[in-house]
């Protein structure tokens, strides 16, 4: 036999939501987290954008050698730094969007899942536009030009064309 003060009222579902604590927000807290981490992630890719910007152009100034007039050197290759920088920010707004659906913030974890998924489309888009980048064609030799040998009897050029010589 049971004693009656171990058994909880209600039913089973009842107690069971009731034993567990929820960590579920209320209120307007879960849209108002969700908006203040897309805030927080644009602030990171623009600070990511603008360190990848600075890093191209450091790039490109290693590359002409500090020369201001010089031209572009032949094509380096692609650079991946910029896929692999927002394929681990897309990777972390996915972790984040996994932990907050898991905890029960459905409004922050949408809105996260929404970031990662542009995020993941953006690393396609990048991915597939360097690697669609061929090397660019080399120059076609130019047409060979008729020389005409040199005019031995000391004349011009037009005498020597119309001696035949």
């Amino acid at each position: 036999m049971t004693h009656s003060e171990s058994r909880l009222p209600g039913r089973p579902d009842e107690r069971a939501s009731a034993a567990r604590s929820s960590s579920a927000p209320g209120g307007c807290a879960d849209p108002l987290v969700g908006v203040l981490l897309v805030v927080a992630e644009a602030a990171a890719g623009a600070l990511l954008a603008i360190w990848l910007m600075v890093r191209g152009l450091a790039r490109s100034h290693e590359a002409t050698g500090g020369k201001l007039s010089a031209p572009p050197p032949a094509d380096p290759g692609v650079d991946w730094t910029p896929v692999v920088v927002i394929a681990v920010l897309a990777l972390l707004v996915a972790c984040v969007a996994a932990e907050l659906l898991r905890s029960g913030w459905y409004w922050s974890g949408g809105t996260q899942v929404v970031v990662a998924v542009a995020l993941g489309v953006t690393v396609l888009a990048t991915a597939v536009q360097g690697s669609g980048r061929e090397a660019p064609e080399p120059a076609p030799a130019p047409a060979p030009t008729y020389v005409s040998p040199p005019c031995r009897s000391g004349g011009d050029s037009d005498e020597c064309a119309r001696s035949g010589r």
